[in-house]
């Protein structure tokens, strides 16, 4: 991700968490606390969530899906933060990253995601542990489980038990389609044929196939030439 993508992609305030004169308020020990959403007096502070008495259902309701949009749109921010600084400040952004409360593997995956998922892939009512869930896969993959997550309301854990059942299917479709073969070999003649392997500069397994292959095709040959 080029710094100039990032630049763009750069978010603004928390949807819903305001700033400036009549959003942010210093209690007594200098701890800022920012106003959360339209709802006059609920303060989101450091450490609590500060709710008056009388609250509304609706408003109480509004309040939840602005903290799960902020809580789903940091771990990009993160992403995106920790992309920048790998890219701009090459030798010093692990430093700052280990004074942060998150462990530095986990600000990687993070990383590893964003640049999985430029911004215009990234969908927003999925969060980035969904997008962690196929970014392993192909990218036209990639978009069609998140889309089916998306369409169906999968969570992240479920969007994940889908892949893996996916992926035991084609282990057991790929399974079907060999067949497993013994060969009981006396010493002298496996010696013999891993001397002949080594000559040819095969792994011994590959030889034995090669061999074989060989043979067939020689017997098809034949039978061609016979009818």
């Amino acid at each position: 991700m080029s710094a100039a993508v990032n630049r763009r992609a750069r978010p603004g305030p928390a949807p819903g968490l305001r700033a400036g004169a009549a959003g942010v308020h210093t209690g007594g020990q200098g701890a800022a606390r920012g106003r959360l959403g339209i709802d006059a007096g609920v303060y989101a502070g450091r450490v609590e969530l500060h709710i008056p008495a009388g609250l509304g259902f609706e408003s109480w309701r509004r309040i939840g899906d602005q903290i799960r949009r902020i809580s789903d749109s940091s771990c990009w921010w993160l992403a995106d933060w920790l992309v920048y600084g790998e890219e701009q400040f090459p030798g010093r952004y692990q430093v700052v990253c280990e004074e942060t409360s998150l462990r530095y593997q986990t600000l990687r995956n993070y990383a590893w995601v964003a640049r999985k998922f430029p911004p215009s892939r990234r969908r927003d009512s999925l969060s980035l542990q969904h997008h962690a869930e196929a970014a392993s896969l192909p990218e036209p993959e990639q978009d069609l489980w998140l889309a089916r997550a998306e369409r169906e309301g999968w969570s992240a854990r479920r969007l994940r038990q889908e892949l893996r059942k996916r992926t035991r299917k084609l282990a057991k479709a790929d399974s079907g389609s060999h067949v497993q073969v013994t060969l009981s070999l006396d010493s002298e003649r496996r010696d013999r044929w891993m001397q002949a392997s080594e000559a040819a500069h095969m792994p011994f397994m590959d030889w034995i196939v090669r061999i074989i292959d060989d043979a067939s095709s020689s017997r098809d040959g034949a039978d061609r030439k016979t009818a």
